[in-house]
């Protein structure tokens, strides 16, 4: 049964959406989509708000390709989420722990899936993997240390 809750301070918002569609992996790949989709979605709205202000007028036109890349954006970035939360789940159940090797291999595993499915060269998919191992790790160290 979907629910969705909210709770916001002056000190940490927080958006809480929980979507139960009775399988804990996909749940968890949903929440990652919608949480860092929306996040793409609402940094594009500013910045193309931004834009307007700043050139003095908006045209139909260009509030319609304001709204597709907001769409666009937000289905890119909440893909990317969605797979790495996917695949820090799965490394999870896999492994039986939970800790910072996960972020690790699922960071890893999902910047050499996207980079492959952009059709990058051998180099690249390895640099991408890379990068997303440490950026997952980074973040999963920062989110122990607050």
């Amino acid at each position: 049964m979907p629910h969705t809750g909210f709770g916001a301070s002056l000190s940490s918002p927080k958006v809480d959406v929980a979507i139960d569609t009775g399988n804990h992996f996909l749940n968890h790949t949903l929440d990652g989509f919608l949480k860092i989709g929306s996040v793409a979605v609402a940094r594009t709205a500013a910045e193309e708000t931004y834009n307007a202000v700043s050139q003095g007028s908006i045209s139909q036109h260009k509030f319609e390709q304001s709204l597709k890349k907001m769409c666009k954006e937000g289905v890119y970035w909440g893909s990317i989420a969605g797979v790495y939360v996917g695949m820090d789940y799965g490394v999870e159940r896999i492994r039986g722990t939970r800790d910072w090797k996960n972020a690790l291999i699922g960071g890893a595993l999902t910047g050499a899936l996207v980079s492959v499915i952009s059709s990058n060269k051998r180099d690249k998919i390895v640099k991408d993997a890379i990068t997303g191992g440490a950026v997952a790790t980074a973040a999963e160290f920062i989110n122990y240390l607050t």
